[in-house]
């Protein structure tokens, strides 16, 4: 890695130390100076554009190896976006992002196939995720013929009964169509297509905020346990903060397009150190009334700003109760508070 690439890392709190405990060492997917902006035009004829929309504003991090990483953060503040971006399903506006070396985001539309076996994804509604004209064994089936893992029929069958199985479910749900099954069995075909073509890296994205609580936890449980049996790596995006710390090694906090902290798990929900990631744990409720009503809750004022005109210096000043007015002004740097726990914030440490 170049001085200049090592520097980068290390603003960004990325560096290729070991990773949490779990996960291995070995960074397999880099973001570098992540941006995604989406033009808004103008005109009815003549299209011009007249503004940006933010979504993502140079964002950096690591996944290594076998880790989950939690990407959480209210709704809108580009989640999804750097989802969408790491499966390409949306073209950078700046930035890398290095899968084992190679960079997605420079990457053509034909060098992009062989990668789609290794990087797959869960979507947040199981229902519209799944072709409801298709019967479950096409559609877990479909991604195989596409990419010719299998040389016939009868091998793609044994694949999908394997796949169904695995994923708790009854082989027998092969000639069922979605709309057949319940919102929990629908997930679990999900994930079981997720599966079909052997992938190392799986972007869940809100994968069980469309649940019932109960099915969540089975879900959860699931996921986990692929992880181990196979060997996966997940980038998990949600807003659940309790299912976020049952599930991922290390979090990532997002607000209005930036990284505002990131920590391993236990760290980072034992002792948040930016002020939003103090205030999101704070709207978590603690299922016992007595620490519940004798607990200081961190009530965030105002509104999220628009990602259009997103406010100068620190993006979250305008709502923090501890900013002053360098905050204004200077774009706070990532810093190594304490080992592994970084913080974007002028004002802690």
């Amino acid at each position: 890695m170049s001085a200049a690439a090592s520097g980068a890392a290390s603003a960004a709190g990325t560096g290729n130390g070991a990773g949490a405990s779990g996960a291995s060492s070995e960074v397999l997917l880099s973001v570098r100076g992540l941006r995604k902006y989406f033009p808004v035009l103008e005109g009815l004829f003549i299209k011009r554009v007249v503004a940006q929309v933010k979504a993502v504003d140079d964002v950096s991090f690591d996944i290594h190896r076998g880790e989950t990483l939690g990407l959480v953060g209210e709704s809108g503040c580009g989640k999804t976006t750097i989802g969408r971006c790491l499966l390409r399903l949306e073209r950078p506006t700046a930035g890398s992002i290095l899968y084992e070396g190679e960079d997605l985001a420079a990457m053509s539309d034909e060098g992009l196939k062989s990668l789609r076996r290794k990087i797959q994804v869960i979507f947040q509604d199981p229902f519209s995720s799944l072709n409801p004209r298709m019967k479950i064994g096409q559609i877990l089936a479909e991604p195989m013929r596409v990419h010719g893992l299998h040389a016939n029929a009868a091998e793609r069958r044994g694949r999908v009964d394997e796949l169904l199985r695995v994923c708790g479910l009854n082989p027998k749900f092969i000639d069922r169509y979605p709309h057949e099954m319940s919102g929990g069995q629908r997930q679990r075909v999900g994930i079981a297509r997720a599966l079909a073509l052997n992938p190392e890296f799986i972007v869940c994205d809100e994968a069980v905020s469309a649940l019932d609580v109960s099915i969540q936890a089975q879900i959860i449980n699931l996921l986990e346990e692929l992880r181990e049996e196979f060997g996966l790596t997940y980038l998990f995006i949600a807003h659940d903060l309790s299912v976020v710390r049952h599930l991922c090694h290390r979090v990532a906090v997002m607000y209005l397009g930036k990284l505002a902290e990131v920590a391993d798990c236990d760290e980072l929900y034992g002792s948040p150190m930016h002020p939003y990631t103090r205030a999101l744990l704070s709207a978590v409720p603690v299922p016992d009334p007595v620490v519940e009503a004798e607990r200081r809750h961190r009530i965030i004022q105002g509104e999220v700003p628009s990602p259009i005109n997103p406010p100068s210096g620190c993006v979250f000043h305008p709502r923090c109760e501890y900013a002053i007015s360098r905050c204004r002004a200077d774009v706070p740097d990532r810093r190594e508070l304490r080992p592994a726990h970084w913080v974007a914030c002028t004002e802690v440490g």
